[in-house]
């Protein structure tokens, strides 16, 4: 097993049809791997916060996910609620929309919004949804996350129409310079994918295969 790369894996159960069963298990198999964190819908921070307590796994959860359109004011609500459920991490989409607007005062004011809700309690991760943006905009969604004070930035959301690239996570790094992380999400499926990714510049993997990444096996589906 690769417990290097075990502790960057965000392990990862975000669809609409989750069960309890299913977190029961994605929280058992965390523990067992030593995976960085589980990250899950919002409904299961508790359950998954009473799963992990006294263990080295985090809890992450998503925030405004996957359109990232909801106001500044509910994605801080959200990780309010979040954190008091016991979430210690939080993945927030951006507004894309806005981004593509050129409206970078409103991003900007989308993610510090999170960002102060999640002070000193939680991680910040801020996903940018890669796949929907170009160069230009990929690079000024980084810059609007460094200047807001986020912790990480994030390609992707898995639901969107593509997941991490390794150039993306090139362009992000040398965006964000290197204090901030760079986390890499959506198609991760293996050792090799999450090797390519570490070696652009990521430092955590979000994947719902993060048993056959450090098993050295190859999963079926996407994150």
């Amino acid at each position: 097993m690769n417990e290097k790369i075990a502790r960057m894996i965000d392990h990862t159960v975000l669809k609409a049809d989750t069960t309890e069963k299913q977190i029961i298990k994605l929280c058992e198999e965390a523990k067992e791997y030593h995976f960085a964190s589980v990250c899950v819908n919002p409904t299961w921070v508790k359950k998954s916060a009473e799963l992990l307590a006294g263990t080295d796994v985090k809890v992450c959860t998503v925030i405004g996910f996957p359109l990232g359109a909801n106001t500044p004011e509910v994605k801080a609500f959200e990780v309010t609620q979040a954190i008091k459920d016991g979430a210690t991490e939080v993945d927030m989409v951006i507004n894309i929309g806005a981004l593509k607007d050129g409206n970078n005062e409103l991003v900007e004011r989308d993610i510090k919004a999170v960002v102060d809700a999640a002070k000193g309690q939680a991680l910040t991760k801020v996903i940018i949804e890669t796949c929907l943006l170009t160069d230009e905009e990929k690079v000024r969604a980084c810059e609007l996350a460094v200047k807001a004070g986020a912790d990480y930035v994030k390609t992707s959301t898995g639901f969107s129409t593509g997941g991490a690239t390794k150039e993306d996570i090139a362009l992000m790094r040398k965006t964000v310079g290197p204090d901030i992380g760079v986390k890499a999400s959506g198609g991760v499926r293996n050792a090799a994918d999450a090797e390519a990714m570490i070696a652009a510049g990521a430092t955590r993997i979000g994947a719902s295969a993060g048993i056959e990444i450090v098993k050295g096996l190859t999963a079926d589906s996407d994150y």
